[in-house]
């Protein structure tokens, strides 16, 4: 099979599982059926999924991860205040590491809404359908919704990285309060020691709660600069820990943060 055969097979594949959609108009251009299957992918269930199903669905993925172009983490430039910190901007899903860290929701199977632009939307659209499935094996093994602050691993199937982290971070709906502030912290702290006991050694963090969760961009990076810090300070383990942020804003931010770090240091 090729690219488009194998897309039309999965969006084929998908509306049978999915009635409401069996109906729906296959667009004939390229961008409109990748469109078309990442939407199906957003609002499949996690049910179970064939043998024959997944082998073109992981065929389709990497083929799109190739296209869309990988990341070795191992050429990323270190700060210059510490050589096993990192600033990278980019597509957090072509980066390859060990692990990668998805800003989840608390019930940590992905987004449900069509193409939407969040991190773990995203994630989940590149990762694969087998990426829901493992997280509600973890859900329906833990029997409750994922707390704030903590962290789940999962493999990163289709992705460049072995692992993602999964956590959840704090909502803000009013003025920041001191307790969201040691959530957010917790995520990081979480992420990262979760990390180690899995014996990763190259970690990439997304922008914890600053999307649709509405944690302040610089208060965010100040809280994730320092505890990152304060954990490679007593963790030797972790050989490469990378920010990574996607708007030229967060970039500046970091930027800031990490050279008045240096200087003071």
């Amino acid at each position: 099979m090729n690219q488009r055969e194998r897309r039309i097979y999965l969006i084929h594949a998908l509306t049978e599982e999915l009635p409401e959609y069996k109906r729906i108009r296959i667009p004939d251009e390229d961008s409109g059926q990748q469109k078309l299957l990442r939407t199906l992918l957003n609002v499949r269930p996690p049910y179970p999924a064939s043998p024959e199903f997944l082998e073109v669905q992981d065929a389709y993925l990497s083929e799109r991860v190739r296209e869309r172009g990988i990341t070795d983490a191992r050429s990323l430039k270190a700060s210059a205040g510490n050589d096993r910190v990192f600033l990278w901007q980019g597509d957090i899903t072509t980066l390859k590491c060990d692990a990668v860290v998805n800003a989840a929701n608390s019930a940590l199977l992905g987004c449900f809404q069509p193409c939407h632009s969040c991190i773990d939307n995203i994630i989940h659209s590149f990762s694969g359908v087998q990426l829901r499935i493992k997280c509600n094996e973890i859900m329906l093994a833990q029997g409750h919704r994922e707390r704030t602050g903590t962290a789940k691993i999962t493999p990163g199937y289709n992705l460049p990285c072995r692992y993602v982290i999964h956590t959840v971070g704090p909502i803000i709906s009013g003025k920041l309060q001191n307790k969201d502030c040691a959530l957010l912290a917790s995520c990081y702290r979480s992420c990262l020691e979760l990390a180690a006991a899995k014996g990763v050694q190259s970690l990439a963090f997304c922008c914890i709660s600053t999307g649709v969760f509405h944690f302040p961009q610089k208060k965010a990076a100040e809280i994730a600069i320092e505890t990152v810090m304060q954990f490679l300070d007593k963790n030797q383990s972790l050989r490469q820990v990378i920010f990574d942020v996607y708007t030229d804003e967060d970039l500046l931010i970091y930027s800031r943060l990490l050279e008045n770090r240096r200087l003071h240091y």
